[in-house]
């Protein structure tokens, strides 16, 4: 993709450049919306956790602080230099750096940032950028201790603001991220295979049920047209969703794009259920695998519906 400058900004940016330090590599223009960017955020999680997935087991990075970080840095996704070059983390172009760039303004200075193809050789460029020797302390924490590689990249020169340590964990445990930590290869393998940049599209909601991504069913969907919209095979969207490869998607219905877990969060101990549930919508409800639901509740396997107020078991 080419970029073409105003050539009024051009000449600023080769006069104002000089005033861009040199021994600071990373823009840190830290999010304070969290509260009030959940769905963006939350999409941009979605779109992004198997490349951090992929990075945390190619170079031991965590997979929490990678996407925590391009949180921050990117503002979800929505930063002009994160929109036009592909630059998650901020990284800025020094005489090190032989790719293309762009030139924008940082903290009242035009400065040359990096531009990426994809957001994937972003994330490679980031954990290269961690890979240095100043950074080397961090690789001697547990693969879980995000607070302690929160608190690390700021000791380690990483960002100027005093409370970055404090907005990375925060961002981490709000959105649940030290989940991605425990995945393994298997569990993004078949979302990576859906595009370079993860495979999602964007084009509709994305929800989140018990830490899982789903979406909910438009009249005309298919197994086959999700599966291509969302990089999930046909196969994969019918196990996850306890279905039949027959089976015809309804507008309403939930269709998660992971494997369901076997209980519940600890907030939903039980479910008091109301007319017309079944164990199987219930399944739907909170994210929960069928045959998990049956074995905490065998009193109701041969039930097709549900009795209002009969009491469901979520987790034991």
């Amino acid at each position: 993709m080419k970029y073409i400058f105003n050539v009024t900004i051009a000449l600023a940016s080769a006069i104002i450049l000089v005033g861009c330090s040199t021994s600071q590599q990373v823009s840190h223009k830290s999010s304070t919306t969290v509260t009030t960017a959940r769905d963006s955020y939350e999409a941009y999680i979605l779109t992004y956790y198997p490349i951090a997935v992929e990075q945390m087991h190619r170079h031991r990075i965590p997979a929490s602080i990678t996407l925590a970080q391009g949180l921050l840095e990117s503002g979800a996704g929505k930063s002009e230099l994160t929109k036009k070059s592909n630059n998650h983390f901020g990284i800025k172009a020094h005489n090190n750096w032989n790719g293309r760039t762009t030139s924008t303004m940082d903290n009242g200075r035009m400065c040359k940032f990096r531009v990426y193809d994809s957001a994937r050789d972003s994330y490679e460029d980031h954990s290269q950028f961690l890979l240095k020797p100043r950074y080397a302390d961090l690789f001697r924490l547990s693969s879980t201790d995000y607070k302690g590689w929160a608190r690390g990249l700021k000791k380690a020169g990483y960002a100027e603001d005093p409370a970055y340590p404090q907005k990375l964990i925060s961002l981490i445990e709000r959105y649940r991220l030290y989940e991605y930590d425990g995945y393994s290869k298997k569990d993004v393998s078949p979302i990576l295979s859906g595009g370079k940049d993860g495979g999602f599209s964007g084009r509709r909601p994305i929800y989140i049920s018990n830490g899982l991504y789903y979406v909910v069913g438009n009249t005309g969907d298919t197994f086959k047209s999700l599966a291509k919209e969302f990089g999930v095979s046909r196969r994969k969207l019918i196990k996850y969703n306890d279905l039949y490869k027959d089976y015809d998607i309804k507008a309403g219905d939930i269709i998660y794009l992971e494997k369901k877990r076997n209980k519940a969060t600890k907030d939903y101990r039980f479910h008091t259920t109301a007319q017309g549930e079944s164990l199987y919508s219930i399944s739907q409800k909170y994210g929960i695998r069928l045959k998990s639901l049956f074995k905490m509740n065998p009193e109701y396997e041969s039930y097709t519906t549900l009795k209002v107020g009969d009491v469901v078991v979520l987790r034991k």
